[in-house]
């Protein structure tokens, strides 16, 4: 966060990055104030999962609690929405009782509270076949479960690729490339996952087939066993409903593509084991992955403060106020974030990030996070982003 410092207090005076900012920095506050996640988990996720230099609430320290709470209280008596009333901390924060950086925690290493020598995983798809990659480089036994004999080995011959090219650029040798594929078994019958100590699942984002997933797992999987879903979107209390063994059921929401992105948000219904939750996050940390925590509910911490800030900035279009190649260099030259917010819509593509923000508007009910005109026209015309060559920019 070095390069940040020194400049952040001048970027929430730019017009466009102080409209976009300003309601991200005091969700993320509201976040920390209801007890949703630490400071340093709401950092850590923005840092790691959107590729930020700086977490919202380290931005909040550097800006000034003080300005910050000022703007907010004038954008809040000039636009009545809620989302601009600023959180009840930020003014604790404002008066100086504390900073953000003191409302996050510093907890010791997560230990391994139940023995992982062998993993699961079910799936075939992009985020299975990294999952699966992580692991195996960690070196960890891994069992791959597909519908098919070319679904499974389509498994292999993506981590063989993506081990070719390691090689080729020095990050591994062939004896750590042979280590790797001697870790990978792959099947079709997921009653070769009997003995293994936690399964990761990445199928469908569909929740009767998760359902019906985790029944067959809870059948088959041996005591003791941890019953992990990467979903980002679907209630993990339901998935371990479909079970007898609830208190083993628990959310590793890996980030695209798995083998690079270091961040896995833990996600733990009301009756996780906290001996599950520990050993989820030692095994995380094992595989060279930063784990934060978060409870079961929509969005869990990235996604909840990246898309209302996205969908806010399609608005800021809709409206007039300004326009796409003005609010993303804004963004790239203010705020220094990697990219602005139109290119990174059509990076996650926008037919996703219109479902995203549907489900955070079904969650919390604010009218603030119904999904922009604009995000809807797009997917409407079928401008998806980047994988349909046009989104809000053109690819072409």
């Amino acid at each position: 966060m070095s390069n940040f410092r020194g400049m952040m207090p001048d970027m929430i005076e730019n017009p466009i990055s102080q409209e976009l900012l300003l309601p991200y920095l005091n969700h993320a506050v509201s976040m920390l104030e209801s007890g949703y996640a630490s400071g340093r988990d709401i950092d850590a996720a923005m840092r790691f999962g959107c590729g930020y230099p700086a977490g919202p609430l380290e931005m909040l320290d550097q800006i000034g609690a003080a300005r910050v709470n000022d703007l907010l209280q004038a954008r809040f008596a000039k636009s009545g929405d809620e989302l601009h009333r600023p959180a009840d901390l930020l003014s604790k924060l404002a008066s100086g009782q504390s900073s953000a950086a003191d409302e996050s925690d510093s907890s010791s290493s997560p230990e391994f509270k139940r023995p992982i020598a062998k993993v699961g995983v079910v799936g075939t798809g992009t985020m299975a076949t990294g999952i699966v990659e992580v692991f195996a480089k960690a070196g960890y036994p891994v069992t791959y479960v597909g519908r098919s004999e070319d679904k499974v080995a389509g498994v292999r011959a993506a981590i063989e690729k993506s081990l070719a090219k390691a090689v080729e650029r020095g990050k591994l040798d062939e004896a750590g490339r042979d280590a790797v594929l001697a870790n990978l078994t792959g099947a079709t019958s997921r009653e070769e996952l009997a003995d293994v100590d936690i399964v990761v699942e990445a199928i469908a984002e569909d929740l009767e087939i998760k359902k019906q997933l985790f029944a067959d797992l809870d059948r088959i999987c041996k005591p003791g066993a941890i019953l992990a879903t990467t979903t980002s979107s679907l209630p993990i209390t339901v998935c371990a409903e479909a079970t007898k063994r609830p208190a083993d059921v628990i959310g590793m929401h890996f980030f695209n593509p798995a083998p690079i992105m270091k961040l896995v948000e833990v996600v733990t219904t009301d009756q996780t084991s906290p001996e599950v939750d520990e050993t989820v996050k030692a095994l995380c940390a094992k595989t060279g992955k930063v784990a934060v925590s978060c409870g079961d509910r929509a969005g869990f911490i990235v996604n909840c403060l990246l898309f209302p800030y996205l969908n806010d900035a399609v608005k800021m279009v809709d409206v007039g106020e300004a326009s796409i190649e003005e609010i993303d260099q804004a963004i790239k030259e203010h705020v220094r974030l990697p990219m602005g917010p139109f290119a990174l819509l059509d990076v996650v593509g926008n037919d996703v990030s219109l479902a995203i923000e549907k489900e955070l508007f079904a969650e919390f009910g604010h009218e603030g996070f119904a999904p922009a005109a604009g995000l809807e026209n797009v997917v409407a015309e079928g401008k998806l982003g980047r994988k349909t060559k046009q989104g809000f920019h053109d690819y072409n």
